[in-house]
């Protein structure tokens, strides 16, 4: 187990840093962060800009590759550089990394496992109405973006509260100011609802398909027959068989789907007034700053190295084929 694992961390790393190194050429040579100094009254001289942009790493004066070299020598000791501000970027990415994980990490893991369920026993009724009203839903849920999906439950929060008369579901924003103690944390629980929600509806549609497709599979196999013949009663069978093979296909898929996730989660952050990584991505952007998109970059791919290491162990586990030394 030791030396199979070795060798997917040290392959999972150089795929990291590939993708690192590549998001961070992509946003050198794209962005402009001299234009956040240009058009300033009074104007600043450009030996000025340059000294700056200097010190933060982000002149375009500067040859790509140098900068490059730069910014990997400051993340293998742990400086992810500064902003077009001078703010250190790590501090920054630090708050917004627990900000973005109570959704990430929630939102696919409840997400996830609903969605393992629910295909499971779709697949288990396959063609009764039950069978068929989740397919219909799951397809219709899929059809509609992230976006479109925050909205509409933020719509709704607002009739519901309207219709109340009082605040029953924070639909903006990642606490209530001014609380403490027991009350700030029901304050963030409240808040976490609703982009929980929104997290969570794609990821069950999607592996509640995923999981009824795979179980099918399984479920006319040979060996579950065999199960049964022997006595192992049905639900034993299903369990203890069909669903652990069956189970192989999704935690291979959700080393692919956590990382990703963060697309999802930019506009669930930016609808319901989160400052996690996802809305830092879009103001990064928009404002030119190299650095901080890089860092966004790297810290998906993170991401995706976690869940793949997750994703291998849970295979690992759940395939008694899988031979490791």
């Amino acid at each position: 187990m030791g030396s199979y694992l070795l060798k997917r961390l040290i392959s999972n790393v150089l795929l990291v840093a590939i993708a690192a190194s590549m998001a961070y050429f992509l946003a050198a040579t794209s962005l402009n962060p001299r234009a956040k100094y240009e058009g300033r009254q009074p104007p600043v001289a450009e030996a000025v800009v340059d000294g700056l942009l200097d010190d933060y790493n982000l002149n375009d004066k500067t040859p790509v590759f140098e900068r490059y070299v730069t910014w990997v020598s400051g993340v293998v000791q742990g400086d992810l550089g500064r902003t077009w501000e001078g703010k250190e970027v790590n501090g920054e990415m630090g708050r917004r990394i627990g900000v973005s994980l109570r959704l990430l990490l929630i939102g696919t893991i409840v997400g996830s496992g609903i969605g393992v369920a629910v295909g499971a026993y779709a697949a288990v009724r396959q063609y009764t109405i039950s069978d068929r009203v989740i397919g219909v839903t799951s397809f219709v849920i899929m059809a509609i973006p992230v976006f479109v999906i925050a909205t509409m439950l933020t719509i709704a929060a607002v009739g519901l509260n309207g219709a109340l008369g009082f605040t029953l579901l924070e639909y903006t924003g990642e606490y209530t100011p001014g609380l403490s103690g027991w009350e700030q944390f029901t304050s963030r629980l409240n808040h976490l609802i609703l982009p929980t929600i929104s997290l969570c509806l794609g990821q069950i549609a999607f592996y509640s398909r995923i999981q009824r497709n795979m179980m099918l599979d399984v479920l006319g196999q040979d060996f579950v027959r065999t199960a049964r013949a022997k006595g192992l009663s049905r639900r034993k069978a299903l369990f203890k068989h069909a669903l652990r093979t069956a189970l192989i296909p999704a935690a291979t898929y959700f080393a692919f789907a956590f990382g990703t996730l963060l697309t999802g989660a930019i506009f669930t952050e930016k609808i319901f007034g989160w400052h996690g990584m996802g809305a830092w991505l879009v103001d990064s952007i928009q404002q030119n700053d190299t650095n901080a998109v890089a860092a966004v970059s790297l810290f998906a791919a993170v991401c995706v190295l976690v869940a793949g290491l997750l994703s291998d162990l849970a295979v690992a586990a759940l395939d008694p084929r899988v031979r490791v030394s």
